[in-house]
């Protein structure tokens, strides 16, 4: 049966229109509420559509839940690796890579104000971890942090190929980096819900990027050859 009316505008447009509507509306209830307590008529009301559309869109709130936590924690994932590429790739020289990682890191930093819905349902994800499906937690995880974790070693690889890291794990050095320059950002932050202080962030930065170079940093880098006509 149809949930109550909706509280919010109908979304104009076709079927696309109203999946993406749907889509926002169920990541900003499961993102207050969690997926245990999120009802389909909440969900629908968000929307500005009926709960049958819900179901017919999607089939069930479980698989609404996968849609939403998978894709947006693939665009966060875009974002995060936009800003290694263009952070990292134009690093040739030794002298560079300080500078590089700590801008990197405050772009990650910064990538959870860009995306303060899909944060907040992350820390649902983690808040109601051991009560979902293995599958789903398991979903985010590759399409999200290991994806960015995968990006980032292949840059750490290229950059120990060419003589400016140390690195024969370039998975564990991504590893080793977030550990240093942004986990304890997140993790104190609540995945951004309470931002810490600029200043504070600054020397969690500065400071876990001078440990991550003190173990990763060669003595002496060579610069990387430029391409023919650059």
């Amino acid at each position: 049966m149809p949930g109550p009316g909706p509280t919010h505008s109908q979304p104009r447009g076709g079927r696309i229109a109203k999946r993406a509507a749907i889509i926002d509306g169920a990541r900003a209830v499961f993102g207050r509420d969690g997926y245990t307590r999120a009802s389909v008529d909440a969900i629908a009301a968000q929307a500005g559509v009926s709960t049958r559309t819900v179901y017919n869109h999607f089939g069930d709130k479980e698989h609404l839940f996968a849609e939403v936590v998978t894709g947006g924690a693939t665009d966060v994932h875009s974002a995060l690796s936009a800003h290694t590429a263009a952070r990292l790739t134009p690093v040739t020289d030794a002298a560079q890579i300080e500078g590089a990682l700590v801008a990197l890191a405050r772009d990650w930093v910064a990538t959870m104000d860009l995306f303060p819905a899909h944060f907040a349902v992350a820390r649902q994800v983690a808040a109601e971890s051991a009560h979902l499906d293995p599958r789903l937690v398991e979903a985010w995880y590759e399409s999200g942090p290991l994806a960015a974790r995968t990006d980032l070693a292949r840059h750490f690889d290229r950059l120990a190929r060419s003589g400016l890291l140390r690195s024969d794990d370039p998975d564990r050095t991504a590893r080793h980096f977030h550990l240093l320059a942004f986990a304890e950002i997140t993790e104190r932050s609540g995945n951004g819900a309470v931002p810490l202080p600029e200043a504070e962030t600054e020397l969690i930065i500065a400071s876990g990027v001078r440990a991550f170079l003190t173990g990763y940093q060669k003595e002496q880098g060579r610069q990387i050859p430029q391409p023919p006509g650059q």
